[in-house]
Formats: structure tokens, sequence, C-alpha cells
């Protein structure tokens, strides 16, 4: 073969190789997409709102899955009943995650990793105690409600969680005794129980193990492709964010504070607008967050009369008004948050934190006695404005002051004066009194 034709054979094989890569490229198929979102913290309306988002975005996206990673203590009822309900009606496999090693699927975290199509832990991680509690110090429906309350509150929850255990096919006897008798395992004993389907040390392992198994989504079975599938990670949007960081029990303790005080100030102080203004938002904000949380409505009273003790602390300057007012801001932040409310699923309390709720109210009372001593050392200074910040001031003679009549000039202005005997111009004088716009003076005596 010739010089050139060995170069067309060559250029010939070249496009026939080239050929092949395009092909197998095109014929491989393109690597699926999983959505990502985080729930940490407690369960409240605005971490529900986020993941019942999650799960519509995913599902617009035409996304392969929805991975949840999971750390949570618990939360609302109401809230984690939103979730359930967006995981049982997903069109795509929701996966739970509760991870990393440390964290845990917490009394409303049961529920949620529960309703997901597979779940995961990582190893450390624990799982467990949904059992609903009530009252001030956490104690039992029945002792704090009696007998009756108490099985109408632990009934509903059992049915609760062991219509979502029946529905994914998952251990309803372990989840039964989650709820009745706060049973918490880890994540080990949790895939022995088949509470979950596998332990996994990082998401990624986990959607490694999910790969090529078959789910049941609706009424259609679906095999994931999750193998080194791409993650795309969904941000809840502001008003979530913002919404969540509010319900926060030390955070709702400080908004109806700074409310109380602006709108005292406001009510003292007509025309100053800020404090109103300030006092008007943040007892919005403070009612918006208390929304999402197991607010009594007494502790709000007792921390409003708390301000209101100190405002009037700084009128009487007694110091018995501002010490009660402190002891009502201590109490009302103690008793604000029904800590173990019926509707939330929580293994620990909820409160504000004393390192919060006592430097604040220690911070509140020491301002107001502050201003309530710098206002007693004002009052008792001689007054310096208006007429009787005249009387002992010097003057002078502009046009002869006598019985009848005159003009002096005192604090560089023009006064009509009177005086008890004639003064000629120049005279130097003192003011003694005031009627309306009249000094009366005498003369200086040198």
């Amino acid at each position: 073969m010739g010089g050139f034709g060995r170069s067309v054979f060559g250029v010939l094989v070249l496009g026939l190789l080239l050929l092949g890569q395009a092909t197998s490229r095109a014929d491989s198929p393109a690597p699926a997409v999983v959505s990502r979102c985080v729930l940490d913290g407690t369960v409240d309306a605005g971490s529900s709102a986020f993941l019942v988002d999650c799960v519509r975005r995913a599902q617009e996206a035409g996304h392969q899955a929805l991975l949840i990673r999971l750390d949570t203590p618990g939360g609302e009822l109401e809230s984690t009943r939103n979730i359930v309900r967006a995981f049982l009606g997903a069109r795509i496999p929701v996966l739970v995650w509760v991870g990393p090693s440390g964290a845990r699927a917490g009394s409303a975290g049961v529920f949620i990793t529960l309703a997901s199509h597979l779940a995961a832990m990582a190893p450390g991680t624990n799982i467990g105690a949904a059992h609903p509690v009530v009252g001030l110090s956490g104690q039992d429906p029945e002792e704090a409600g009696g007998k009756e309350m108490a099985r109408k509150i632990e009934n509903d929850a059992v049915a609760f969680v062991e219509a979502i255990a029946k529905q994914r096919g998952r251990n309803v006897e372990w989840a039964i005794s989650a709820v009745r008798n706060s049973e918490s395992v880890p994540a080990e004993k949790a895939l022995a129980l088949h509470v979950i389907e596998h332990v996994a040390p990082t998401q990624e392992s986990f959607l490694e193990w999910a790969n090529g198994r078959s789910v049941t989504v609706g009424d259609t079975p679906v095999t994931l492709r999750t193998a080194n599938a791409q993650v795309v990670d969904l941000r809840p949007s502001f008003s979530q964010r913002f919404l969540h960081a509010l319900a926060q029990p030390a955070v709702v303790y400080i908004l109806f504070l700074i409310a109380g005080l602006g709108i005292a100030i406001e009510l003292t102080h007509p025309g100053l607008f800020a404090p109103g203004v300030v006092g008007v938002v943040c007892l919005v904000l403070a009612l918006l967050a208390s929304s999402a949380l197991p607010v009594r409505t007494g502790a709000i009273v007792l921390l409003l009369l708390g301000v209101a003790l100190l405002v009037a602390e700084l009128f009487v300057t007694s110091g018995l008004l501002g010490t009660a007012g402190l002891g009502l801001l201590v109490l009302g932040g103690v008793f604000l948050v029904d800590r173990f409310d019926p509707g939330w699923f929580l293994d620990s309390p909820l409160q504000v934190p004393l390192r919060t709720m006592l430097p604040t109210a220690v911070f509140v009372a020491g301002a107001a006695v502050y201003l309530a001593f710098r206002a007693a050392e004002t009052r008792r200074k001689p007054q310096l404005a208006g007429d009787a910040g005249l009387v002992g001031e010097m003057g002078q003679v502009l046009d002869t002051v006598s019985p009848s009549g005159g003009e002096v000039f005192v604090h560089g202005e023009r006064w009509a004066a009177l005086s008890s005997s004639p003064l000629p111009a120049g005279t130097r004088v003192v003011v003694r009194r005031v009627e309306g716009l009249t000094l009366f003076v005498d003369e200086v005596k040198s």
C-alpha cells in the first residue's frame, strides 16, 4: 500500500474510533440528580415549611430522590404532621439519613424518619423517645391532666406512628413502644429491629447503598439510581430561616422585653416615636414567634407587668418597684414556654436558658435603676429654665425702674420690671420673683 493509501486508511480508522466514543457517550445515561436539605434543631413552623417546600421543589425539578439530613430533639406536633403528610404524598423517593455521628432522631424525628421511603443512620446516633409529656416539670400526662386526657394524647400519638410504620413496612411494634414507653435505640439496634434499612457513616455511602434498590412511590415501583449522583443542596428561604430563628424561647423573651420597654417609654414620653416604633415591631415579631412555640399568656402578662413596674420606678424611685419588676421579669422568663406541651414532642425541656434570662433581666432592671437615680438627681437640682430659672439672676437697668414700671436686661433679653424704689439706668439688679412677664428686682449692693 502506497503512502497515500496508508494515510486514507489511518483517517478512516481514526474517524471510526471517534464515532464509537461519541456513540458510547450518547448511550451512557446522564448522572442522576439528588436534592438534599437539612433539618437541624427543633421541628417548628419554619423548619416544617422548609421540608414541605423541599419535597415540592425536588418534584418539580424531576430529581431522582430527596435526601434529608436529620438531627432533631423533636418539635411541634402539627408541624411534624405537615412534614409526614408531604413525605407520604411525595412523587419521588424520600431518603432520611440521621447524622453525623452524635445526631439523633428524637421524638418528632421518629415520625419523620419512619415516613421516609429509605432510612439510614450514622454510627453513634440514636432514635426514639417519642412519648408525649405535658406540664411544667415534664410529668406524665396522667399526672398532669388525669387518666382520660393521658389516654387521648397517648392514643392519638400511637395511632399516628402506627399508621406511618404500616404504610412504610417498618417495625410497628417498636414504633408503638417508642411512643408508649419512650424506647430509644442506637443505630445498630434500629437496623436489627427493622426501624431503618441501613447504617451509613456518610451521606455518600448511603446513596451508594441505595443505588439499584426499589421503593414504592404512590402505587408505582421506582428503582433508585443514586450511585455517583449529583447532589443539589436546597436552601431555606429568608422567611423560613427567619421564622425558624425566631422560634427560640430566648429570642421570644428578649423581644417581649424590648417591646414592653419601647411602648412604655413612648407612653411616658409622647412624641419620641422611635421607642414606640421599635416596641411595636418587636411586639409583632414576638407574637409571630409565639405562634410557633407553646407560649403561656400568663407569662407574657408577668413580663409586661415587670416592665411597667420598672418604668414606674423612674418616677417613684422607691427601689421596691424596681426590685418587684426584676422579680416579675425572671418569673415571666421561667414560665414563658410550656416546656412539655401536648402539642410538642420533645425529650428535653424547651425553655429560656438561665444564661440568657438572668443577665437580660438584670441589665434591664439595672438600666431602669440608673435612670431612676439620674431622674432623682435632676429633681433635686434648682430649676434653671422657665420663670423659676430667672429668680436670683443678675441684670442691668435699661430704663429707670420704679414701683410704676421700667425695663431691665436679664439673660440676654429685655424684661418689664418693677422695684420698691426708683433705680436709675445702669444700676445692677437681682431678680427676686417673677409674675407673668414682669420681674421684681432689687438693687445689688456693692
